[in-house]
């Protein structure tokens, strides 16, 4: 059995798609991206009308291989990773990733996990060893595999700008001052901050806290921390939010590190440290379902930490296995 074939077999998965079927039906959902992300961090994918729901979530899509790069050309006008001539990849959807989008509801999108060609003649329906997305869930899973259950969990902080747009189309400055912290500077990008906060609650990001920054039209918007695969999901999400926000306000949603000289650069503050320092920076931590702490008494759990959300003591036995 191939990596595919596995991946569409999975048990549970056929409910998974039924009950996207009800959602399909109860929201009104017309239409999908079936969305990946590229080696550079762009969402790629195609869009499927969603009658054929259940024919892609079976078969996939395909693309050229180059789509996880982007599609773009070197130095030497050579398509980057793979060349015209390379097969086609195959997307098949994660059903459990079902999201509406909060500006269009027609509209939902899902995460896809890509493998090669059914019809390649090495490797036939294997991962796709550039699917980074699908790199870091299999990695993760490793992690737990190796780790008694535990799971890395991480937190990032992304900062970005928000640039007017000249009549050209191009960025024509910061929308604010580069006064940072400042809540007149904030109150300016009031209406922005607070559409971005808006379509992400409801896309899931548990908003927490943001501010102005250093840099003109500068904010940071934060979003509580999760596992590995759930973090990058959502960061992703949240640029994909601020480049509708943006469209909406006639605005460009800037992530590059520094876009103007002469003031701070952007920054994406990334936590995730591990042994020693994870029990210090509270970011690895023994959950409800690590196996170990489950086998623990009601009292024995009671004595070393109140819940999985707080440091674990070297009493826990999922943390003493692992250090």
């Amino acid at each position: 059995m191939t990596d595919l074939e596995a991946f569409v077999e999975a048990p549970g998965r056929d409910e998974l798609v039924r009950q996207v079927r009800q959602k399909i039906d109860e929201l009104g959902i017309e239409y999908f991206y079936m969305q990946f992300v590229s080696v550079t961090g762009r969402i790629c994918g195609k869009g499927i009308p969603a009658d054929h729901w259940e024919t892609v979530a079976e078969r996939g899509f395909q693309l050229v291989y180059g789509a996880t790069v982007n599609l773009f050309l070197n130095r030497h006008g050579e398509y980057l990773g793979y060349g015209p001539e390379a097969a086609e990849l195959v997307g098949i959807p994660e059903p459990e990733t079902f999201c509406q989008l909060p500006w269009d509801k027609r509209v939902a999108r899902v995460w896809c996990t890509l493998f090669r060609n059914r019809e390649e003649r090495e490797d036939p329906g294997a991962f796709l060893t550039s699917d980074c997305r699908g790199n870091l869930r299999r990695q993760h899973e490793q992690f737990q595999n190796d780790h008694g259950g535990l799971h890395l969990r991480h937190g990032t902080e992304p900062e970005m700008m928000w640039l007017k747009q000249g009549e050209d189309g191009r960025p024509d400055g910061g929308f604010s001052n580069p006064y940072c912290y400042h809540i007149d500077q904030f109150e300016s990008l009031r209406p922005v901050f607070l559409k971005v906060i808006e379509y992400s609650r409801a896309m899931g990001l548990d908003m927490i806290q943001g501010d102005h920054e250093d840099a003109p039209g500068q904010l940071e918007l934060n979003f509580t921390f999760d596992d590995a695969l759930r973090t990058c999901d959502r960061l992703t999400t949240y640029r994909q939010i601020c480049k509708q926000v943006a469209r909406e306000n006639n605005l460009i949603a800037c992530f590059m590190s520094k876009p103007f000289m002469g003031v701070s650069a952007s920054g994406c503050t990334t936590t995730s440290p591990s042994g020693a320092a994870a029990r210090r920076r509270r970011t690895i931590w023994a959950t409800a379902t690590c196996p170990a702490w489950k086998a623990t008494s009601a009292t024995s759990r009671a004595a070393t930490t109140p819940s999985c959300r707080t440091p674990t003591t070297s009493n826990c036995p999922a943390r003493s296995a692992s250090t």
